[in-house]
């Protein structure tokens, strides 16, 4: 008998109950509120649903991120910068680069809403962090989670990487509303209701030569983005050039949603209590909000700007779209200007910042890699 009741007294010291500190159990009610997020209020679900999950694991069983733990191995390949540029092939697969080639103007809307990065960056600096964190740090501005992961592994900045992608892909998730109280504070009524010219056709041969020559300039002048923007503008290339379909299908699909998968769930197991629950991580949750916030009313200022001088012709809700949400930030600049006439349609016209964005803020990530020096 005795040796039954010490038998069963093993197995219920084993249990989470007796091993977890209230810090996780707070991390845990963290996870489940993202959960309700993801699957009741549809918020970026395949992002948010695989990063609540790891981190509900993580603070249940501690022990699977430790190393040989299962989403170690899953984080590894976070830190070799493999799955940050997988998921660009991806997306580079999925990606119309048209309305961007029709109105190459759209590029300096896209460089525009990058200002939020380098506002994060002084913030961070000013809060105490030092030059490599806060420049990991600023990338949240850009809401780009897989390039804040690649600068943040890139910078050696792997203690931040938790909180960093979480906030990322936070505010990813959080776009729509964030953005339309900025915009409609930032705008009038008329200049919401403007309407834009249709977009001129795109040839086939613009579509394939422009993942080519982005390619060419961009790693030319900034080799260090070789891998983002290399892996976006070769899924891109597969896409356009028409030839390699099954590889067009594997990168945007198959390949893209296993990615994903690991992604999420190694971002969300990085945290736990222990890494998650401290002052740093509230600076750097709020750092990411002001430069979101940011760089989509410096966006919507530019927009304004390029309203003023090509007479009217610019409608400046789609500046907003030049953060790096694909296509979330379209989408919302969609919307809010539905609000004010039905039927302005400016999806398409958005899709060109916003597709700019994603190829900007890889480049600012490029420019604080060669500012330290990091190849």
């Amino acid at each position: 008998m005795g040796s039954i009741v010490e038998t069963l007294g093993n197995l219920l010291h084993q249990t989470a109950f007796f091993n977890l500190s209230g810090g996780n159990y707070a991390m845990i009610a963290v996870a489940c509120f993202f959960l309700y997020l993801a699957i009741a209020k549809e918020y970026e679900p395949l992002l948010l649903l695989p990063i609540s999950f790891g981190m509900l694991l993580v603070n249940i069983y501690p022990p699977i991120m430790e190393e040989g733990g299962l989403l170690w191995y899953f984080f590894q390949l976070d830190e070799w910068s493999i799955l940050p540029s997988l998921i660009f092939l991806g997306v580079g697969a999925m990606t119309d680069f048209g309305p961007l080639i029709a109105n190459p103007a759209s590029f300096l809307l896209g460089a525009a809403a990058q200002f939020g990065i380098f506002a994060a960056y002084i913030g961070a600096m000013l809060l105490g962090f030092n030059e490599l964190a806060a420049a990991a740090i600023s990338i949240i501005g850009g809401a780009d989670g897989p390039t804040s992961i690649y600068l943040a592994s890139k910078l050696g900045q792997t203690g931040l990487m938790g909180p960093i992608a979480v906030a990322a892909y936070s505010y990813m998730s959080l776009v729509p509303i964030i953005q339309p109280p900025i915009m409609r504070l930032l705008t009038t009524e008329k200049e919401r209701a403007i309407k834009m010219e249709q977009l001129r056709p795109v040839s086939k041969l613009e579509k394939i030569l422009f993942p080519i020559i982005v390619a060419t300039v961009v790693c030319l002048l900034l080799p260090s983005t070789a891998p983002l923007v290399g892996m976006l503008m070769l899924g891109n290339l597969f896409k356009e050039s028409g030839v390699v379909r099954q590889l067009t299908e594997t990168a945007s699909n198959a390949l893209m949603y296993i990615v994903v998968i690991l992604l999420g769930m190694s971002v969300g197991a990085t945290t736990s209590a222990e890494a998650f629950l401290n002052w740093d991580t509230l600076k750097i949750v709020g750092l990411g909000l002001l430069a979101f916030a940011f760089g989509t009313a410096s966006g919507v200022l530019f927009g304004k700007l390029m309203c003023k001088l090509t007479g009217g012709k610019v409608n400046p809700l789609i500046g907003s779209a030049g953060v790096s949400a694909v296509p979330m930030a379209a989408r919302v600049s969609q919307k809010v200007g539905a609000e004010t006439d039905p039927t302005n349609f400016l999806l398409m016209h958005a899709m060109g910042p916003n597709v700019a964005g994603v190829i900007g803020t890889a480049v600012a990530a490029g420019v604080f890699m060669a500012m330290f020096g990091v190849g």
